[in-house]
């Protein structure tokens, strides 16, 4: 069997969006849904539910991105002039 990234899908609650996908990854997603369901449910899955966890997985992953959130996130210790804090 294939190693996907992906495993089990969680049923989640969807939020709507709508997107137009070349029609070359529509047809990757499709033949990925088929592998998946093979090897996990037994029935192909949807490309509109293998979006989300792929996007998902991709933005875990991404060191970059889990670096920038994370300088994001420091507190700013010193005060807006770069000095004492003010109260």
């Amino acid at each position: 069997m294939a190693k996907l990234k992906l495993g089990p899908l969680a049923d989640d609650k969807p939020v709507k969006l709508t997107i137009e996908l070349p029609a070359e990854l529509h047809k990757d997603l499709v033949q990925y849904g088929a592998i998946l369901g093979r090897e996990t449910a037994g029935a192909p899955i949807p490309p509109a539910k293998l979006i989300a966890p792929m996007l998902e997985r991709f933005i875990a992953t991404d060191r970059g991105f889990a670096k920038a959130r994370r300088e994001k996130a420091k507190p700013n210790l010193e005060g807006p002039e770069g000095g004492e804090q003010q109260d």
